[in-house]
């Protein structure tokens, strides 16, 4: 399904806004696109840490749970979505591992089909290529960051930096990357 240009320029504190506003009746487009690009990110953090049968599962307890925070507007700073999103996973995946089996099956009317937040293999060797781009010192702040899941003072401390310098250089790398993988650059949002 096409994303109108509109929802796919939008920032994602701004669909979380859209959500939000759109109260218990919700906003299609917006959840759809919030879901889908969540979805890979919460499906990439379930592959490191959760056998490949429950990250299904745990990409779509997770969106669920968010948007229906969003709806109830119980998510206070919709800035902060991408935080409250991983804190979730990480909630949720304890919960996966703690109970070891599947207990509902899953739900084929979430507002983005599943099969949307599965990854593009050719993406995949896109951003590999792009990753190996990188410096050494540059790739190895981008990789204890997203797949070792530490944050600037441990990285830091691995690779005798200042946490200050870490984000400078993560920054950095990470909008080299989006160049390579021919992406504008994100918004951020202070």
């Amino acid at each position: 399904m096409p994303v109108p240009e509109p929802i796919r320029d939008t920032s994602d504190a701004e669909l979380a806004s859209a959500v939000i506003l759109g109260g218990a009746a919700g906003n299609s487009a917006a959840e759809a696109e919030l879901c889908r690009r969540f979805g890979r990110r919460v499906r990439l953090y379930g592959r490191r840490r959760l056998q490949d049968s429950a990250v299904d599962d745990l990409v779509q307890r997770v969106m669920l749970i968010v948007l229906a925070k969003l709806r109830a507007g119980q998510v206070d700073a919709p800035a902060r979505i991408d935080s409250f999103v991983l804190g979730t996973a990480r909630f949720v995946t304890r919960e996966l591992s703690r109970a070891g089996s599947r207990d509902a099956p899953l739900d084929q009317t979430m507002p983005v089909p599943l099969d949307e937040t599965r990854s593009d293999p050719l993406a995949v060797q896109s951003l590999s290529a792009c990753l190996e781009s990188l410096a050494g010192r540059e790739r190895s702040v981008v990789a204890l960051t997203f797949f070792h899941d530490q944050n600037a003072t441990e990285i830091g401390v691995a690779l005798g930096m200042e946490p200050g310098h870490v984000r400078i250089s993560r920054y950095r790398a990470i909008a080299r990357l989006r160049t390579c993988m021919g992406l504008g650059p994100e918004e951020v949002v202070a």
